[in-house]
């Protein structure tokens, strides 16, 4: 295998070589991201310029909004005019950009839904010290120590990951996924980076047991809750964001933790899309369609337009 490390492009992974078959990944791509962009507008603009949105739920909401949107925006654009263009290469740094903005959004993605759960556990099991505990200093400090350790958490993966000498430059995916980055290696040096993956893994497992052990004491609380009403009301803010973390944790988890295999196969791109691509498109679906306070703010901006 000839030594690549100075290669200027990658060449992704194409859906199919049927036109009518890139046609309908096209359009289905594009209705997904489509999909993505407006439902999560359809909550940052709310949030934004409606003060009586101005809480610290709404404000964790809004920042996972602007997260979604960034995943979904490193990826899904390429492989749509990947689709169209039957053009299925992508620049050096291109690649290095897919991977670091991938793995900032994700992480700092990981870090806000972790402090979601922590915020419903004080509003359910501590209502009466919410606002001491989740005042706007601590929702503001817990926000940038998460999005400052997810941006060190992608420029280690970033540094590890192209430090390595490639032997080719056929990517079996269809965007700059790590584990298929590292199986291009003809270098021992990639084992530097499959212990920071382990390590990713080893922290998101940890946050995913850290909202569990929240929840079972979010539900504890809940059944004591006389009121059926209440209840309803309580559970309908968590269990969607116990779902979307179940999603997006153990799809990331398959994909980069498990042993790598030589050849790419169609379930390797089936939980790309799953973590890569459902999440952000069905949060805001979850999050603003079901919500009341959202769906008021957004017919006043209506009506004040007209």
């Amino acid at each position: 295998m000839n030594n690549l490390s100075s290669m200027s492009t990658f060449l992704l992974l194409e859906f199919s070589e049927v036109q009518e078959l890139r046609i309908i990944f096209f359009l289905v791509f594009l209705t997904l991201y489509l999909m993505a962009v407006t439902g999560n507008l359809l909550i940052i603009i709310p949030v934004a310029l409606d003060y009586h949105l101005h809480t610290p739920m709404y404000f964790f909401l809004l920042n996972l909004a602007i997260l979604d949107l960034g995943i979904i925006s490193v990826m899904v654009p390429k492989s749509i005019a990947m689709s169209l263009m039957k053009d299925r290469s992508i620049s050096y740094p291109g690649c290095v950009a897919q991977v670091f903005f991938y793995f900032f959004f994700a992480s700092s993605d990981l870090t806000v839904l972790t402090i979601m759960a922590h915020d419903r556990h004080v509003a359910i099991c501590n209502p009466l010290h919410y606002d001491r505990i989740m005042h706007k200093g601590a929702c503001l400090q817990m926000v940038a120590t998460g999005w400052t350790a997810s941006l060190l958490n992608a420029v280690l993966h970033t540094s590890g990951t192209f430090a390595i000498t490639f032997c080719s430059n056929n990517v079996k995916q269809f965007f700059c996924e790590i584990p298929q980055l590292l199986k291009l290696s003809c270098s021992d040096i990639y084992l530097v980076e499959v212990g920071l993956l382990v390590l990713s893994c080893t922290l998101t497992v940890g946050c995913f047991i850290f909202i569990i052990i929240t929840y079972v004491q979010i539900f504890a609380t809940v059944v004591r809750i006389p009121s059926t009403k209440a209840q309803k009301k309580a559970l309908s803010t968590c269990l969607p964001h116990l779902t979307v973390v179940s999603v997006f944790v153990f799809s990331g988890v398959f994909a980069y933790a498990r042993p790598p295999s030589d050849t790419s196969t169609s379930l390797d791109i089936a939980f790309a899309v799953i973590y890569a691509i459902v999440p952000p498109t069905l949060n805001p679906f979850i999050y603003s369609i079901r919500n009341k306070e959202i769906k008021i703010a957004l017919w006043k901006l209506l009506n004040s337009d007209c």
